[in-house]
């Protein structure tokens, strides 16, 4: 830690999997032997969400629209950044074109799959069932999503959030948690855990 210099504390993978679990807090206790939480966007709130979810996951950069006054925590500058976002997930983004990465970790926290989908165009990344059963293939206790935007936009778009609540409820159903979904830009990223939009 560099001194003389005010650090706000950044959450490792193993505090975010306690946070996404609910272990350190009274939460814990209060859900242990019941079901999950619903997440944001479910049934159980009063959302509705579609029927089905399609054969493939689309995510769209935004053009321009200004972040939620709420999406605003959700930034967290380069220098702030964790070691998963730091080291692992930061070194493999291109500037031209959005890249979507898939990490799944095991009980120990140990990566087990790295899944990798390049955008078929400049602003647009599916996500084809493929890369799900890859990842997919046991062993799998957390998964972290990660994407760039190259506009520079760390924001995420209706596409962006939509994906992310279909990935975690889908997740869900096998038993696995989708701790964060990070969007990487030059100067940071946004987090949606931060954000409280997980």
């Amino acid at each position: 830690m560099e001194s003389g210099k005010t650090r706000l504390p950044a959450l490792s993978l193993g505090a975010r999997l306690r946070a996404a679990s609910g272990q350190g807090s009274n939460m814990g206790s209060k859900l242990a032997g019941s079901t999950k939480p619903p997440m944001r966007g479910s049934r159980a709130l009063g959302i509705a969400r579609p029927e089905r979810m399609g054969a493939a996951m689309t995510l769209f950069e935004p053009l321009g629209k200004a972040p939620d006054p709420s999406a605003l925590a959700g930034f967290v500058p380069r220098q702030l950044e964790d070691d998963l976002a730091r080291l692992l997930l930061r070194p493999m983004f291109d500037d031209e074109r959005e890249t979507l990465f898939l990490a799944a970790f095991d009980a120990f926290e140990r990566l087990v799959r790295l899944e990798r989908v390049d955008g078929d165009s400049p602003g647009r990344c599916v996500i084809p069932p493929r890369a799900w059963r890859t990842l997919l293939n046991g062993g799998v206790a957390t998964v972290v999503m990660a994407h760039n935007h190259p506009s520079g936009t760390p924001w995420p778009s209706d596409a962006d959030i939509g994906a992310t609540h279909d990935a975690a409820l889908f997740l869900r159903t096998l038993g696995i948690d989708l701790v964060d979904h990070l969007i990487f830009v030059a100067d940071g990223h946004f987090s949606f855990r931060t954000a409280e939009m997980l």
